[in-house]
């Protein structure tokens, strides 16, 4: 299966923002794509690690940056 990377970029959003946008984004994406989100929000690493729990979507990674906060996720 191939995936497919789409990025979202929430930097400079504050909550709820960020996982809203997330949200959206996901819903467009075929199941076994990768959304690359950057945040600069510090309530965002609690909020799409809880939407992922949720939803079933896997968090492949998540990682603090210099700048802010960046996540990649699979949509199932």
């Amino acid at each position: 299966m191939s995936e497919n990377i789409h990025t979202l970029d929430a930097r400079g959003l504050n909550c709820p923002l960020p996982i809203l946008k997330t949200k959206k984004a996901i819903a467009a994406l075929a199941a076994g794509d990768i959304l690359e989100v950057t945040s600069t929000d510090p309530g965002s690493v609690k909020d799409l690690d809880s939407f992922c729990s949720q939803t079933g979507h896997e968090m492949v990674s998540s990682e603090q940056l210099e700048n802010g906060f960046f996540f990649r996720i699979r949509k199932v």
